[in-house]
């Protein structure tokens, strides 16, 4: 059975954020996720979930200032002092929240500074975070996101993540296994889900290679839904795509054929 959840940064965009959660529920989903909860109060966040019933599974540190092309904090040493106030930020509302996973956005390479700097500036990061995180009950995830759609950000591949998680050493940090990001970039999604299948603390799908519903685009989740199902993997699948219309029109996927997983 997988535990479909709605990125309600992504889908219901056609409602005000806080009124996401209850369409959430309403469409049938399993939990939420979102990307950054933090233009809202933790009161405003941890009343939508308690209202609508629906389980919040992840949310993001801060990736700085988005609009100014920020994604992240971890890699940049210039920023070692922001990027732990981020840490310390989400773990406030995750505390509110139900302790959901929190993401560490790695960030972008710092002009004129090495990949294995930033890597091992991230590595650091990520070992104080974990220290941080594991006091008050949450897990961190780590995901690859391709270089296609976010150009020089530090983290691009699963080989990579794997070998950085490994190098963090901790027992609260995972891999967050994106198919979108995987298949676009490197190909061969469902083998290296097998593969890191130990290290994955939570999914994502969408349609590759536009990142609509996940019925479009090339590759076929029906077998990967099956491979999960199959998997042992217990954690949530979160549904970050950008709907081709509306939210509500574009889920006719959830019934065809997925109706068994859910």
């Amino acid at each position: 059975m997988l535990n479909l959840c709605a990125n309600i940064s992504m889908l219901f965009n056609e409602l005000p954020f806080l009124q996401r959660y209850q369409a959430a529920a309403d469409a049938g989903f399993a939990g939420v996720e979102c990307l950054f909860p933090y233009d809202f109060s933790i009161e405003e966040v941890s009343s939508a979930i308690r209202l609508s019933g629906m389980p919040q599974v992840l949310i993001n540190t801060s990736a700085g200032h988005w609009h100014e092309g920020d994604r992240g904090m971890a890699c940049d040493a210039r920023r070692r002092s922001e990027f732990e106030d981020s840490v310390r930020q989400a773990l406030q509302y995750a505390a509110a929240m139900g302790n959901p996973l929190v993401h560490v956005m790695a960030g972008l390479v710092p002009a004129g500074v090495s990949l294995e700097a930033a890597e091992a500036e991230y590595v650091s990061n990520l070992r104080w975070a974990a220290g941080e995180a594991k006091g008050a009950g949450v897990r961190l995830t780590m995901e690859a996101i391709n270089p296609i759609d976010m150009p020089n950000y530090m983290l691009s591949s699963q080989a990579q993540a794997l070998r950085l998680c490994t190098a963090i050493g901790a027992n609260n940090v995972g891999i967050q296994f994106d198919f979108f990001h995987c298949q676009k970039f490197e190909g061969n999604a469902l083998v290296q889900f097998l593969q890191l299948l130990p290290y994955i603390l939570h999914v994502q799908i969408a349609g590759v290679p536009e990142r609509h519903e996940p019925n479009t685009g090339v590759l076929d989740y029906g077998p990967v839904f099956d491979v999960i199902d199959g998997s042992g993997y217990s954690g949530s699948v979160g549904c970050e795509y950008r709907p081709k219309t509306t939210t509500l029109e574009g889920l006719g996927w959830l019934g065809a054929g997925k109706a068994k997983h859910l």
